[in-house]
């Protein structure tokens, strides 16, 4: 016979004193999973599908760069341009959190969204590439942790049975954003030029940003914080189990999203016009999974859901992207890992949450940020080094196999974190 243990996050957190403050102000708050909740799942939804939609859709520039605009610069140099984007956003989250507690979320968003769609405008003037690491990279992910944060944060204050579905929601947009950007950024580039497709691209997150800040509102005002980082809890071993494979994660995240659009035009000799198509594969598939795994961790908890996905994606990498040098198998590796590594940015901030709970979650997701930016340091750079220094431009296998070790070794972490949180194989964690 069977049992199901429910995991709630009242047992799972750390005790904070501090918490009866929070419990208190929710009272005069408006409830949670309200209407007005779920304006901020919509607003988060078109800000992040601008947002994570360019970086995930950064394939397409990377094929362009790289074949036609500078054939000379090696791609581990311009695949830092895509790797800046995310890291520095994670970076700078830190400070972006400090902002949000300080002033309105929604003065942050908008500002934030004016200075990201300014760095793609700076960027279509750039002509080295020095230049388009500074600002598509650099700039762009300065700003953009501007936006990041409170699409990051704020779904958890005004989501509580429906957390993990309002937040997969929300971060759905930028595979939807991905999806279409992909191909609007393939068809720019190909009538009116990459400089042109930068500019619109700019404009349209100034706007849609901009439009969309004022239902970014905080439910929660917390005092400030003493720490801006709780450094404290590095002494919890879960933590930095949830630290690492968090970090391994992000490694093996981005480089299938920067990879796989120029695997199909130079390993598989298919058209230009396929780098979109495989971007936009691997975004239809995280649209789908996003949601999905959000309502599969509410069902299940949000761990076991994390681990599932990630040992999916390790499938995608290593077993159907690897072995086989095909369009039908690359598609279906795209759409696999698309559907499942979605999870990586949706649910590991829903699993910090029910850990250490949401007093202490903006100071904790500091220390998350920092290990998605080194992994996201460390994987795609490194990775483009070992297509130029071993695979020479044109054999792939030694970055997927990069890929595949990082994916797998995160799983069999988070599958070591669910069991020091539970050993209970029917544990709701």
């Amino acid at each position: 016979m069977s049992t199901t243990v429910s995991l709630t996050e009242k047992s799972m957190e750390i005790p904070d004193p501090s918490d009866k403050a929070v419990s208190d102000q929710e009272t005069q708050m408006p409830p949670a999973d309200s209407l007005h909740g779920w304006l901020v799942v919509l607003g988060n939804f078109f800000i992040l599908m601008m947002l994570v939609g360019v970086t995930n859709s950064f394939g397409v520039y990377l094929e362009v760069y790289s074949l036609h605009v500078f054939p000379n610069t090696p791609s581990s140099t311009l695949s830092w341009i895509g790797s800046l984007q995310f890291g520095m956003m994670c970076v700078f989250g830190v400070a972006a959190g400090v902002l949000v507690e300080r002033y309105p979320s929604q003065l942050v968003v908008a500002v934030g969204g004016v200075f990201t769609g300014a760095s793609l405008l700076i960027a279509s003037a750039c002509r080295s590439p020095i230049g388009l690491i500074l600002t598509q990279g650099v700039m762009f992910g300065v700003s953009g942790s501007m936006l990041l944060i409170p699409a990051m944060s704020l779904p958890g204050q005004w989501m509580k049975k429906y957390r993990a579905l309002g937040t997969g929601i929300s971060i759905a947009g930028g595979s939807l954003g991905g999806l279409w950007l992909s191909f609007a950024t393939r068809s720019m580039v190909s009538s009116i030029g990459w400089e042109w497709a930068l500019r619109i691209t700019g404009l349209l997150i100034v706007a849609i940003s901009v439009s969309f800040s004022p239902l970014m509102k905080k439910r929660i005002h917390l005092a400030r914080r003493e720490k801006i980082i709780d450094f404290s809890t590095l002494q919890n071993i879960n933590f930095v189990v949830l630290f690492i494979s968090t970090l391994l994660a992000a490694g093996g995240y981005f480089m299938p999203y920067y990879f796989m659009s120029s695997y199909a035009v130079v390993v598989l000799k298919e058209p230009s016009a396929w780098s979109a198509n495989i971007a936009a594969i691997l975004n239809s598939g995280s649209v789908v999974g996003r949601i999905a795994t959000g309502l599969l961790a509410d069902r299940i908890g949000a761990l076991n859901a994390l681990v599932i996905t990630a040992f999916i994606s390790s499938f995608a990498v290593l077993v159907v992207w690897l072995p086989f040098k095909s369009l039908g198998a690359l598609i279906a590796a795209a759409l696999l890992f698309g559907f499942a590594s979605g999870s990586l940015v949706s649910l590991v901030p829903v699993v910090t949450a029910n850990m250490f709970g949401i007093k202490r979650l903006p100071s904790i997701m500091g220390l998350i940020f920092f290990a998605y930016a080194i992994g996201t340091f460390i994987s795609s750079p490194v990775g483009g080094v070992l297509l130029d220094k071993y695979g020479h431009g044109t054999n792939f296998s030694s970055l997927i196999i990069y890929n595949g070790v990082f994916f797998s070794t995160a799983t069999a972490l988070f599958i070591v974190l669910r069991m020091l949180l539970n050993p209970s194989i029917f544990a709701k964690i």
